[in-house]
Protein backbone atom coordinates (compact mmCIF):
# COMPACT_ATOMS: atom_id res chain seq x y z
CA UNK A 1 0.00 0.00 0.00
CA UNK A 2 1.32 3.05 -0.86
CA UNK A 3 5.55 3.54 -1.57
CA UNK A 4 4.88 5.61 -5.23
CA UNK A 5 8.58 5.89 -5.06
CA UNK A 6 9.67 2.32 -5.55
CA UNK A 7 11.79 1.93 -2.73
CA UNK A 8 9.94 -0.84 -0.46
CA UNK A 9 8.91 -2.69 -3.84
CA UNK A 10 12.78 -2.37 -4.40
CA UNK A 11 13.60 -4.24 -1.09
CA UNK A 12 11.13 -6.59 -1.09
CA UNK A 13 12.32 -7.94 -4.76
CA UNK A 14 16.31 -8.32 -3.17
CA UNK A 15 14.42 -11.40 -1.39
CA UNK A 16 15.00 -14.67 -3.59
CA UNK A 17 12.09 -16.36 -1.79
CA UNK A 18 9.77 -13.74 -3.54
CA UNK A 19 7.46 -15.04 -6.17
CA UNK A 20 5.00 -11.23 -6.52
CA UNK A 21 4.87 -8.14 -5.41
CA UNK A 22 2.01 -6.01 -5.80
CA UNK A 23 2.34 -2.31 -5.58
CA UNK A 24 -0.69 0.05 -5.43
CA UNK A 25 -0.31 3.95 -5.17
CA UNK A 26 -2.73 6.10 -6.01
CA UNK A 27 -0.88 9.25 -7.06
CA UNK A 28 0.52 8.16 -10.86
CA UNK A 29 2.07 11.17 -11.07
CA UNK A 30 4.88 10.22 -8.13
CA UNK A 31 4.95 6.29 -9.81
CA UNK A 32 5.78 8.42 -13.33
CA UNK A 33 8.49 10.71 -12.11
CA UNK A 34 9.82 8.09 -9.97
CA UNK A 35 10.25 5.53 -12.31
CA UNK A 36 11.62 7.59 -15.02
CA UNK A 37 13.99 9.83 -12.44
CA UNK A 38 15.16 7.65 -9.59
CA UNK A 39 17.66 5.58 -10.90
CA UNK A 40 18.06 3.62 -7.51
CA UNK A 41 15.04 1.99 -8.01
CA UNK A 42 14.73 1.44 -11.62
CA UNK A 43 15.39 -1.72 -11.47
CA UNK A 44 12.55 -3.24 -9.12
CA UNK A 45 10.24 -1.06 -11.18
CA UNK A 46 11.68 -3.24 -14.49
CA UNK A 47 11.75 -6.93 -12.51
CA UNK A 48 8.98 -9.11 -13.85
CA UNK A 49 7.80 -10.07 -10.45
CA UNK A 50 6.17 -6.29 -9.34
CA UNK A 51 2.98 -5.67 -10.88
CA UNK A 52 1.74 -2.26 -10.11
CA UNK A 53 -1.51 -0.88 -9.84
CA UNK A 54 -2.73 2.61 -9.65
CA UNK A 55 -5.82 2.51 -7.27
CA UNK A 56 -6.65 3.37 -3.41
CA UNK A 57 -5.30 0.73 -1.56
CA UNK A 58 -8.21 -0.05 0.65
CA UNK A 59 -10.05 -0.03 -2.78
CA UNK A 60 -7.66 -2.61 -3.99
CA UNK A 61 -7.46 -4.90 -1.04
CA UNK A 62 -11.65 -4.82 -0.92
CA UNK A 63 -11.75 -5.56 -4.70
CA UNK A 64 -9.38 -8.10 -4.78
CA UNK A 65 -9.62 -12.45 -3.84
CA UNK A 66 -6.18 -13.21 -3.54
CA UNK A 67 -4.51 -13.21 0.08
CA UNK A 68 -0.74 -12.22 0.81
CA UNK A 69 2.14 -13.30 3.05
CA UNK A 70 3.08 -10.01 4.27
CA UNK A 71 0.87 -6.62 3.91
CA UNK A 72 3.20 -3.06 3.82
CA UNK A 73 1.73 0.05 4.95
CA UNK A 74 4.41 2.54 3.39
CA UNK A 75 1.90 5.46 3.86
CA UNK A 76 1.49 9.43 4.64
CA UNK A 77 1.10 9.59 8.12
CA UNK A 78 -2.93 9.34 9.72
CA UNK A 79 -3.31 12.95 10.43
CA UNK A 80 -7.01 13.78 10.52
CA UNK A 81 -8.14 14.75 7.17
CA UNK A 82 -5.14 13.69 5.37
CA UNK A 83 -5.07 11.54 2.39
CA UNK A 84 -4.71 8.01 4.60
CA UNK A 85 -6.00 8.42 7.63
CA UNK A 86 -8.87 5.63 6.97
CA UNK A 87 -5.70 2.93 6.00
CA UNK A 88 -5.20 3.61 10.03
CA UNK A 89 -8.45 2.68 11.52
CA UNK A 90 -9.18 -0.34 13.69
CA UNK A 91 -11.71 -1.41 11.16
CA UNK A 92 -9.40 -1.08 8.14
CA UNK A 93 -6.87 -2.94 9.81
CA UNK A 94 -10.01 -5.58 10.98
CA UNK A 95 -12.30 -5.72 7.95
CA UNK A 96 -9.60 -5.06 5.06
CA UNK A 97 -6.51 -5.91 5.94
CA UNK A 98 -6.61 -9.30 8.35
CA UNK A 99 -8.81 -10.93 6.01
CA UNK A 100 -6.19 -10.88 3.19
CA UNK A 101 -3.46 -12.28 5.23
CA UNK A 102 -2.34 -15.89 4.42
CA UNK A 103 -2.18 -18.20 7.93
CA UNK A 104 1.02 -16.95 9.74
CA UNK A 105 1.08 -13.59 7.25
CA UNK A 106 2.22 -9.80 8.52
CA UNK A 107 1.16 -6.80 8.38
CA UNK A 108 3.53 -4.16 8.35
CA UNK A 109 3.54 -0.37 8.26
CA UNK A 110 5.87 2.71 8.54
CA UNK A 111 4.18 4.55 11.97
CA UNK A 112 5.53 7.84 12.07
CA UNK A 113 8.08 9.53 14.33
CA UNK A 114 9.09 7.63 17.11
CA UNK A 115 11.46 9.48 19.04
CA UNK A 116 10.72 10.50 23.11
CA UNK A 117 9.10 14.05 21.78
CA UNK A 118 7.48 12.94 18.96
CA UNK A 119 5.96 9.15 19.54
CA UNK A 120 2.68 10.51 20.91
CA UNK A 121 1.67 12.35 17.10
CA UNK A 122 1.03 8.91 15.57
CA UNK A 123 3.24 6.17 16.44
CA UNK A 124 1.93 5.09 20.23
CA UNK A 125 -2.21 5.23 18.12
CA UNK A 126 -0.86 3.28 15.17
CA UNK A 127 0.61 0.82 18.06
CA UNK A 128 -2.40 0.64 20.20
CA UNK A 129 -4.81 0.25 17.52
CA UNK A 130 -3.18 -2.70 15.99
CA UNK A 131 -3.12 -4.25 19.21
CA UNK A 132 -7.03 -4.49 19.51
CA UNK A 133 -7.00 -6.30 16.17
CA UNK A 134 -3.82 -8.70 16.03
CA UNK A 135 -2.44 -11.17 18.91
CA UNK A 136 1.20 -9.89 18.43
CA UNK A 137 2.63 -6.35 17.50
CA UNK A 138 6.02 -5.56 17.40
CA UNK A 139 6.91 -1.75 17.17
CA UNK A 140 10.74 -0.98 15.92
CA UNK A 141 12.18 2.26 15.54
CA UNK A 142 15.36 3.68 14.41
CA UNK A 143 17.35 6.97 13.45
CA UNK A 144 16.67 8.67 9.79
CA UNK A 145 18.64 11.11 8.99
CA UNK A 146 16.70 13.00 6.36
CA UNK A 147 13.88 12.79 8.77
CA UNK A 148 15.86 14.60 11.35
CA UNK A 149 13.92 12.32 14.02
CA UNK A 150 13.79 8.76 15.13
CA UNK A 151 11.46 6.63 12.83
CA UNK A 152 8.49 3.94 13.29
CA UNK A 153 7.31 1.08 12.06
CA UNK A 154 4.96 -1.56 13.83
CA UNK A 155 4.50 -5.43 13.04
CA UNK A 156 1.65 -7.32 13.59
CA UNK A 157 0.56 -10.55 12.95
CA UNK A 158 -2.24 -13.54 14.82
CA UNK A 159 1.57 -15.38 14.58
CA UNK A 160 4.12 -15.06 16.92
CA UNK A 161 7.39 -13.22 15.69
CA UNK A 162 9.81 -16.19 17.30
CA UNK A 163 13.38 -15.87 15.40
CA UNK A 164 16.41 -15.17 16.71
CA UNK A 165 19.20 -12.56 15.71
CA UNK A 166 21.39 -15.58 14.43
CA UNK A 167 18.49 -16.99 12.58
CA UNK A 168 17.30 -13.64 10.84
CA UNK A 169 21.35 -13.33 9.48
CA UNK A 170 21.59 -16.75 8.17
CA UNK A 171 17.82 -16.21 6.24
CA UNK A 172 19.25 -12.86 5.27
CA UNK A 173 22.10 -14.63 3.89
CA UNK A 174 20.69 -17.53 2.34
CA UNK A 175 17.54 -15.36 0.64
CA UNK A 176 18.80 -11.64 0.05
CA UNK A 177 20.75 -10.17 -2.51
CA UNK A 178 23.36 -7.91 -1.82
CA UNK A 179 24.20 -7.32 1.28
CA UNK A 180 22.57 -4.63 3.81
CA UNK A 181 24.46 -1.72 4.79
CA UNK A 182 22.34 -1.51 7.83
CA UNK A 183 20.26 -4.31 9.26
CA UNK A 184 21.14 -7.61 10.60
CA UNK A 185 19.55 -9.23 13.42
CA UNK A 186 20.89 -7.89 16.20
CA UNK A 187 19.97 -4.51 15.01
CA UNK A 188 16.49 -5.35 14.50
CA UNK A 189 16.40 -6.84 18.29
CA UNK A 190 17.85 -3.75 19.06
CA UNK A 191 15.77 -1.65 17.07
CA UNK A 192 12.73 -3.37 18.74
CA UNK A 193 13.79 -2.67 21.92
CA UNK A 194 11.82 1.30 22.83
CA UNK A 195 13.05 3.69 25.46
CA UNK A 196 11.40 3.90 28.70
CA UNK A 197 8.82 6.87 27.44
CA UNK A 198 8.03 5.25 24.40
CA UNK A 199 7.35 2.03 25.77
CA UNK A 200 5.00 3.64 28.68
CA UNK A 201 2.35 5.33 26.16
Amino acid sequence: MGGGEGSTARELLRHNTVVKVVMCDIDEEVVDFCKSYLVVNREAFCDPRLELIINDARAELEGRDESYDVIVGDLADPIAGGPCYKLYTKSFYESVVKPRLNQGGIFVTQAGPAGVFSHTEVFSCIYNTLRQVFKYVVPYSAHIPSYADIWGWIMASDSPFGVSADELDLRMKQRIKGENRYLDGKTFTSNSTLSKAVRKS
